[in-house]
């Protein structure tokens, strides 16, 4: 099925943006999970890159459903606008960091303060109602997920801490923890919500940015363990050696996130 554009999503939290809604091929009216995907100019269309990298979200689904079975899922790509690393910055969480000496630094970098809050009211108050009012989607918590790269997978953690009766699940590749570093991470795990619910994934790769980062997902793991949740049954981290922070590292490995976070397992490429 083509891609369906809506150009300029108006919204009365944030910017208004162009939306994507990918369904699988032969659907028909089926209901289907949804996962919400940020930065959804770089999952389908590689003429919207300069380098023509995209995640290939629609192809990972479809090696998915015939590997397992499996209906697949809606998809819906949420543009970013150049407001990208205020709305991504866990707002609640990085609050902790203001009697820090760096805040003005971090402040400065994203221009401005966090604005996550409302960029997640505008997904859960418009954006969600806007799809489940149009496509066949299964609209409940267990059929309903979200993920992101880098400080996408920031703010996909943090969309379920904030909305946990709605989201049962989040893909966090490449999460950026270096954007609050240590504190951060005991702020966003002190409000993950109780195991039973919900599946997180998280990986990162060994090159460019990724290269900071196991420290802190180690740290992460640990409060997830410390939490109740089990490796490899509600909780996953993934050590990719070699992968950079880039959109084809995440197209190698978006299809076994997508796997764990629906159920299906880690799917194999």
């Amino acid at each position: 099925m083509p891609l369906i554009r809506h150009p300029d999503l108006s919204s009365r939290y944030v910017i208004s943006r162009p939306i994507d809604v990918w369904i699988p091929n032969n659907a028909g009216d089926q209901r289907l999970p949804v996962i919400y995907m940020h930065d959804g100019q770089n999952l389908f269309d590689p003429a919207l890159r300069a380098d023509g990298e995209v995640w290939a979200v629609d192809q990972a689904i479809e090696r998915l459903r015939a590997s397992h079975g499996w209906a697949g899922a809606i998809v819906v790509g949420i543009w970013c606008t150049d407001q990208r690393w205020r709305e991504y910055a866990p707002q609640q969480p990085f609050a902790a960091l203001r009697q820090t000496r760096g805040w003005p630094t971090i402040v400065e970098r994203m221009g401005g303060e966090p604005l996550s809050d409302a960029y997640l009211a505008f997904i859960v108050e418009e954006v969600k109602p806007f799809i489940d009012a149009h496509y066949p989607t299964l609209p409940d918590q267990a059929n309903t997920f979200i993920m992101g790269s880098s400080m996408g997978g920031l703010i996909s953690l943090y969309g379920v801490c904030r909305y946990p009766r709605l989201f049962g699940g989040a893909g966090c590749l490449s999460t950026h923890w270096p954007a609050g570093g240590n504190i951060l991470v005991d702020e966003l795990a002190a409000c993950v919500p109780p195991p039973g619910h919900h599946r997180f994934y998280f990986d990162y790769g060994t090159e460019g940015l990724d290269a900071e980062y196991e420290p802190f997902q180690q740290r992460m793991d640990r409060w997830m363990e410390k939490a109740g949740y089990r490796h490899g049954y509600d909780w996953i981290t993934r050590k990719f050696p070699g992968a950079a922070h880039n959109e084809a590292a995440w197209r190698a490995r978006v299809a076994d996130a997508i796997a764990f976070v629906v159920g299906l397992g880690v799917g194999q490429d």
